[in-house]
């Protein structure tokens, strides 16, 4: 696999000492914390590993795919093999509650996929279901990390809430953000052809709003831009459209209510830190 950001962990192991901070404790991450934060980057290789077999990718960040490499079935098990081995780090930490909360993350993700095979007839629910869906794939796994970081460190619900909220939200943010990139930023910076989530049938944020200024982009939507020409079209209308704009704009409301929220903890540089990693979310390029 190519080497990501990292920025799940990275928000997941400042999610923990900032609370922990916050706890009146020091700010070192507690076993099960570490643990945490290689368990929710597992679950999230292993739901990469198996959309690149639904999408049929043979290109992630520029190097091949698993499925491209050894096959779709090796692939399938590739990532039912990550997902058995987080499963068992997950058991090991030892805390009901917090397998309940990391659990939740994998149903999500399947949902989340099977969300995504689908398309809504009515205008109203499908910006509703793109939401609901980008919660459940991207969203889910970042909140419900640091949801369960927070559980091994402080008792109050409310805090809990934070943890949760920070993550939903900037994880939103973060997928928002990535929809308009498929759109303004060229294959040579993605390593990733662009227009991707087109050719793939999907009409994400920039082509919903734009759906509103050109009706005609509702029939392509409903045959998942599958007829001759659709992808270039579709295109066009969004690039004549507000609608990276909106989605960009979009992305700044979820971005300052993760901050919001973050804000209510006690200040530490690691509390700053998920602010100033909130604030580069949605500035990046690539």
């Amino acid at each position: 696999m190519a080497k990501g950001k990292a920025i799940r962990p990275m928000i997941v192991v400042l999610m923990a000492r900032a609370l922990n901070i916050h706890s009146n404790r020091a700010g070192d991450l507690l076993p099960g914390q570490r643990a945490i934060a290689m368990i929710s980057e597992m679950i999230h290789t292993a739901s990469l590993v198996h959309d690149d077999v639904i999408d049929g990718s043979d290109k992630r960040r520029g190097k091949r795919t698993i499925n491209e490499v050894w096959g779709e079935r090796k692939a399938i098990l590739a990532g039912d093999f990550i997902l058995s081995a987080a499963s068992m780090a997950l058991a090991r930490i030892g805390n009901n509650t917090v397998v309940k909360v990391l659990s939740q993350v994998i149903e999500d993700l399947v949902r989340g996929e099977f969300m995504q095979l689908g398309s809504k007839e009515n205008e109203n629910e499908r910006f509703k279901h793109y939401l609901e869906k980008t919660f459940k794939k991207t969203a889910s796994l970042i909140a419900n990390s640091c949801k369960a970081v927070s559980i091994l460190v402080n008792s109050d619900p409310e805090v809990h809430e934070i943890a949760y909220q920070y993550g939903k939200n900037v994880g939103i943010a973060f997928q928002l953000v990535d929809d308009v990139l498929d759109f303004t930023s060229g294959a040579s910076q993605l390593g990733k052809p662009t227009a991707a989530d087109l050719k793939l049938g999907l009409a994400t944020g920039p082509v919903l709003f734009a759906c509103q200024q050109f009706p005609e982009l509702h029939a392509m939507i409903m045959r998942r831009f599958s007829s001759n020409g659709d992808v270039d079209r579709a295109w066009q209308y969004v690039l004549q459209s507000d609608g990276v704009q909106q989605t960009n704009y979009l992305a700044q409301r979820y971005g300052q209510e993760a901050i919001r929220q973050i804000s209510m903890l006690r200040p530490s540089p690691e509390r700053d830190a998920l602010i100033r990693l909130t604030e580069m979310v949605l500035t990046r390029d690539k």
